[in-house]
């Protein structure tokens, strides 16, 4: 029976390590050896680290990758990635240059927007809500004065508090819709202690607060990035038939709802390597991206293509709540770091410099696609992870990717060929 614990949080960092490994893990030396080798022993940026969440034991390394030569709306951007999958780094890189000589990336914010409700119970009548709605309607604004403060003098702040029915759907609920321009914070602390001041004023004997809370899904604050370019200079053997094809792929993500997720995730690969990057929250990307693509009551691809008189165009728009100041991005020296790359942007410009990684990433995934298969390029990516999980040395390294340079990777075959370089050999 593995013992539970009281009091957990108030122990060392040392002792929490000392009960996790005497009671869960089983190579007690080497869960030790792996805990400490990625505990930085740097004290002033360990006891940054530590103060990020609650009960750390060590950290968790990500590859923090860059992708150079993107071109968007005319400058020159480095992007930064932090990302494991094998090819994404490098399937960015590939298409930042590609069409970085085709006129680049042009994007354009086309919202600001972000939600909170208040979501209350009420047994009365209609008119009388809507009554006392009214009436308090001002007062609610004035409720949150404190908070919204500084945020005004920026530009930002409570745009406007709508009353919402939502009776039909359960019996008594109504809320309060509320919409927040956060300029360059992605504001969801702001947001969360407006709703609950707006709450605390609205709540009655009558009414019945049950929760306050921003919502992640932001289909008004809203990013579009797009490529576009004369089919025959999309290069290759045949540049109509891969424009067809490109555009009957996008399609089918489009009306198919089992390959746009795979389709979306593809995006998403890029978008989440620069939020996380920048210390922003990718969860809340995520789920804003994915509410964006069910809004039609159906699951669809968050690109789009057009061949259209000759031109191939391709574009994304995608939701995206982040920001520039404010939580990691003025904590963690890796975010801080990304944002100086990128030229320290506003919100609004790192909406759209994500939202061009995103499409760059659909881009690579849909070409391999449509052309090679997405298995040619990820293996040969991957080969050098197939390699450090059987402790290949430099030489055997170098003959195996030597062996598979015009060849098709697969994992038992990279196994068969480092079996055979460490077959025992006889005269």
């Amino acid at each position: 029976m593995r013992k539970l614990i009281s009091g957990f949080s108030k122990l060392t960092k040392d002792e929490k390590i000392t009960w996790l490994i005497e009671n869960y893990l089983q190579d007690q030396s080497e869960a030790e050896n792996v805990i400490k080798q990625y505990w930085n022993h740097q004290q002033d940026l360990q006891e940054l680290h530590d103060g990020f969440i609650e009960n750390t034991i060590s950290n968790f390394y990500m590859p923090f990758g860059i992708a150079p030569n993107f071109i968007i709306n005319g400058d020159a951007f480095v992007i930064p990635m932090v990302i494991e999958e094998s090819s994404v780094v490098a399937a960015a890189s590939l298409v930042g240059k590609f069409w970085s000589t085709r006129g680049g990336f042009k994007t354009t914010v086309l919202g600001t927007t972000k939600i909170g409700q208040v979501h209350f119970m009420y047994a009365g009548s209609q008119t009388e809500i809507e009554a006392y709605f009214n009436k308090i309607k001002t007062d609610l604004f004035a409720a949150t004065a404190s908070i919204t403060k500084n945020m005004e003098k920026r530009g930002g702040g409570i745009l406007d508090i709508k009353l919402v029915d939502k009776t039909e759907k359960l019996a008594n609920y109504y809320q309060l819709h509320v919409t927040f321009e956060t300029k360059d914070s992605m504001g969801a602390n702001f947001i969360n202690s407006c709703l609950e001041a707006i709450a605390k004023k609205f709540e009655t004997a009558e009414i019945e607060i049950v929760m306050s809370i921003l919502s992640n899904s932001v289909p008004e604050c809203l990013v579009r990035a797009e490529v576009s370019c004369k089919i025959e200079e999309l290069g290759g053997e045949n540049p109509q038939k891969f424009a067809e094809k490109f555009y009957q792929a996008v399609k089918i993500a489009t009306i198919e709802p089992y390959r746009a997720v795979t389709h979306n995730k593809g995006i998403m690969n890029g978008i989440d390597a620069v939020v996380l990057a920048t210390g922003n929250d990718f969860r809340a990307v995520e789920a804003g991206a994915h509410s964006y693509a069910s809004r039609s009551g159906e699951y669809t691809s968050l690109s789009h293509c057009e061949i259209k008189d000759g031109i191939f165009k391709f574009w994304i728009e995608v939701p995206l709540a982040i920001g520039t100041v404010g939580g990691l991005t003025a904590l963690h020296p890796m975010a801080k770091l990304s944002l100086e790359m990128l030229q320290n942007p506003s919100a609004n410009m790192l909406m759209q410099i994500i939202a061009a990684a995103g499409l760059a990433q659909n881009f690579a995934a849909l070409r391999a696609l449509t052309t090679k298969g997405i298995q040619h390029g990820h293996m040969k990516m991957h080969l050098q992870n197939i390699l450090n999980q059987f402790e290949a040395n430099d030489e055997e390294k170098e003959s195996v990717t030597t062996y598979f340079n015009k060849k098709t990777v697969t994992h038992s075959a990279v196994v068969a060929k480092i079996q055979s370089l460490r077959k025992p050999k006889t005269n």
